[in-house]
This record gives structure tokens, C-alpha cells and sequence, in this order.
């Protein structure tokens, strides 16, 4: 089992690196762990590496360093519609490695990039007809013939735009993700889906359509989409009204009618003003097996059996002493903040963020949660993180925090899982942290 409490609390994670970056916008682990990107508002992509030789002494394996940055989106102006186009990375996914190279899709509001990350450390050199320097030889002065030769140079990390697939979204692009044929990855915005080939840019197919010929009567919008892991027919889409609709492509060209609805009823004893805004679902994950999914919305975490459409099979509150401060939130704008959610390799333990820099993790077999701190305090090398405790009401205790002096200003809204280890990384608003279990 790759994730359990030892006595009372959850594996207990150290600290290992805190990097201090533009706004942080998404975080992805590839399928190997090994690399870590993040995009940040302004429309960079920073990848991470894990250090190779430090494997070997498990204590040090959380060490990532920096191995390529690019700018992969610049900021765009549409003449038509007078709108500026933020450069901002809204998702990264990344491609099965099948060569030398890496490749990942990243994409801003309107155009999805697909990047190739490959490594350089030769360089041709004894040319004919060419200089070192790249300048051509007057043929004429060419007496004898060499062949060129690979020298070693200095490791160089490129990162090159492969395909860039543009102008297919009228409005903002949410989501994408990968199919598991890892031919096709479809890409969704507020009102449809569409579904790409990674070959070619010039065209797509419009798999999802919910805008109303009258947008007078538009009362939902898509808010996040993904393939299933393993059957690649299969995809869902979340709705900012709490729903999860489970699509076949074998049904029909346009997926308009779902093969499944995966809807809570709600309970009327919490009825109130913000209902429907906090049903909102801000982020939806299959698990690694394909047999749940996870459903993040304002309050809480859902873990759904794909069998079960009528309610969740379990549910995790991850911050309900805000319910009593849903008005303040609704005025300071926090109550549409969109949290993201994230499963560990083995399906067993969820994570989630929360506000004050805090994120959430529930132990899906004991049944135990935690709460801990991403913060510059505790970011010396090897520190273990302290799990911290909310005092919602009455009195509090000494190491409690009341709820009242939370900062809603700093809230970890990114986060991501390493695929086969106890390694983390969580994206305050300008710091990405990285935290490691800790091996006795």
C-alpha cells in the first residue's frame, strides 16, 4: 500500500524544494514521475527533473531541479472580437514517453501547443562545405574529402513546438487530456468539447455541444473534461451545476445524450443562497484503475463508482467550517475559486488544497484525514511538516488555528501526486513546494 497512517496521522511528508516563480497556473507529473512541469500566468513552462543518482539513497529522492524553461505562449490580441488573450497556461498534459524525447500539450485560453523536450549533448563538426562557425567554403577551395565526426558539448535541453492547434474554442479552454489510444486528446471550454487528432492541427470534431440557440437560456457551463484511463471511448465532463455526464463515442458522432449521470441529490436541511454556487464541480480525475472518479467542488471531495450514478460512494469535507462564511466569501470572489484534486499511484490516498496554504489528504481505507502547511516556515531541507488543526467554534486550542484568522488570499489550488511514489507537489500562489514521505 503506498500510502498509510502510521498511529494517528498520514505518512508523514518532509519538505524538499521551494521554487519562487510567476503565478503558478497548473502542475503535472509525467507518466514516469520523473519530470514535473508547471505553467505559470505568465505563459512559461518550467519543467523540473529528478535527481538520478540520489534514487539510490531513497532520503534525498524528492530532489528536483530545474532542466528546461520555454515560454510557450505569448500574450495575442483578437481584432474581431476586440479581446486580449492572456498568455497564461491553463493545463499541461504530457504524451507516454516512446523515444529519446519528451512531449507534452500545454495550451492558454485559445490555442493548445504540442512541445517536444529533447536533450543535445553532440554536435556535428568537420563539415565539407561549411565552417565551424556555420559560413560556407568556396567550393572551389575544397581539395579533400573528411567526414564529419560527433563531438560532446555541453548538455543542452530544447524545448521546440511541434503542432500548435489554434482557433477551434469560441470561448475558454478548461481542460485537456489525452485519450488512451495517445493518438487522439480532446480539448473543452465553457460550452463544447472537441476532439483532436495529435497529428493534425488543421481540423477537429465537435464531440460536446451545449450551447442553447438562445444564450438568454444558458443555465450551465462545462468546467472540466477527461478521458478514461483505460477504455478510450469513454470521457467525462463536469457542469457548474454539480453533474457528471459519462460519454460514449461509440453512441454517436455528437455526444449530446450521455450514457450515464452522476448527480447527488442535495440535501435540504443545507439549502441556502450559495447552494449552487458551491455545487459547482471545479475539477473531475478518473483513478489510475478507471473504476472511480473524483469530483472536487467548493466544500468537499467525491469519489464516485462508475457503476453508482445516483449519489457518491464517498465523500470528504475539506474545509466545512467555511460554510458559516460563505456571504464573506461570495464577496471577496473566493467562493468561485476553482480547486483541483489529485489520486496517489495506488488509488488510496486523495489530496486536495484548501486556503491559508493548507491542503487536505483522506485516506480512502482508514478513513483518516490530515491537514498540513505549505509554507517558507517549515522549508528548511528534511523538515517534517506539522499537521495543523482549524478550531471552527468555541473555544480554541493552543496549536488550533481559529477560522477567522485564515488568509484567503493564499490558497493551493494546484496540486499533483507522483505516479509510483510518496512525492507531492503543491503550488502556492507563487511557489511550487515539493514534499517526500519520510523513510524511517
Amino acid at each position: 500500500n503506498m500510502c498509510s497512517f502510521s498511529g494517528k496521522k498520514l505518512i508523514s511528508f518532509l519538505f524538499c524544494l521551494n521554487y519562487t516563480a510567476d503565478i503558478i497556473s497548473t502542475v503535472e507529473f509525467n507518466h514516469s514521475g520523473e519530470l514535473l512541469a508547471t505553467g505559470d500566468k505568465g505563459g512559461r513552462v518550467v519543467i523540473f527533473q529528478q535527481e538520478q543518482e540520489n534514487k539510490i539513497q531513497s532520503h534525498s529522492r524528492g530532489e528536483y531541479n530545474v532542466y528546461s524553461t520555454f515560454q510557450s505562449h505569448e500574450p495575442e490580441f483578437d481584432y474581431l472580437k476586440s479581446l486580449e488573450i492572456e498568455e497564461k497556461i491553463n493545463k499541461i498534459r504530457w504524451l507516454p514517453q516512446k523515444n529519446a524525447a519528451q512531449f507534452l500539450l500545454s495550451t492558454n485560453d485559445k490555442t493548445i501547443k504540442l512541445w517536444k523536450i529533447s536533450e543535445r549533448d553532440k554536435r556535428p563538426e568537420g563539415y565539407n562545405l561549411k565552417e565551424e562557425d556555420g559560413r560556407y567554403r568556396d567550393p572551389t577551395t575544397v581539395t579533400t574529402l573528411r567526414v564529419p565526426v560527433f563531438r560532446p558539448m555541453d548538455l543542452m535541453v530544447e524545448a521546440s513546438p511541434r503542432r500548435i492547434f489554434a482557433n477551434a474554442h469560441t470561448y475558454h479552454i478548461n481542460s485537456i487530456s489525452i485519450n488512451s489510444d495517445y493518438e487522439t486528446y480532446l480539448s473543452a471550454d465553457d460550452l463544447r468539447i472537441n476532439l483532436w487528432h495529435l497529428e493534425i492541427t488543421d481540423r477537429s470534431f465537435n464531440i460536446v455541444d451545449i450551447k442553447p440557440a438562445n444564450m438568454e437560456e444558458l443555465t450551465e457551463v462545462i468546467t472540466a473534461a477527461e478521458f478514461h484511463p483505460n477504455s478510450c471511448n469513454t470521457f467525462v465532463y463536469s457542469s457548474s451545476k454539480g453533474t457528471i455526464r459519462l460519454c460514449d463515442m461509440r453512441a454517436s458522432a455528437l455526444c449530446d445524450r450521455h450514457s450515464k449521470l452522476f448527480e447527488e441529490p442535495e440535501d435540504p436541511s443545507n439549502r441556502s443562497f450559495f447552494s449552487e454556487i458551491i455545487s459547482s464541480i471545479s475539477d473531475v480525475k478518473f483513478s489510475h484503475s478507471g473504476r472511480y472518479m473524483m469530483t472536487r467542488d467548493y466544500l468537499s471531495v467525491k469519489i464516485w463508482d462508475l457503476n453508482m450514478e445516483n449519489r457518491p460512494v464517498e465523500t470528504y469535507q475539506v474545509h466545512e467550517y467555511l460554510r458559516s462564511k460563505l456571504c464573506s466569501l461570495y464577496e471577496n470572489d473566493c467562493i468561485f475559486d476553482k480547486f483541483e484534486c489529485c489520486w496517489n499511484g495506488s488509488d488510496s490516498v486523495v489530496m486536495t488544497g484548501s486556503y491559508n496554504n493548507f491542503f487536505r489528504m483522506f485516506d480512502r481505507n482508514t478513513k483518516r484525514d490530515i491537514t498540513l502547511e505549505a509554507s517558507r516556515e517549515n522549508n528548511k531541507p528534511r523538515t517534517v511538516l506539522k499537521p495543523r488543526k482549524v478550531c471552527a467554534s468555541g473555544k480554541r486550542k493552543k496549536d488550533e488555528i481559529s477560522v477567522d484568522s485564515l488568509d484567503f488570499n493564499k490558497k493551493i489550488l494546484h496540486t499533483a501526486w507522483h505516479p509510483k511514489e510518496n512525492i507531492i507537489a503543491v503550488a502556492t500562489t507563487n511557489n511550487l513546494y515539493i514534499f517526500q514521505d519520510k523513510v524511517n
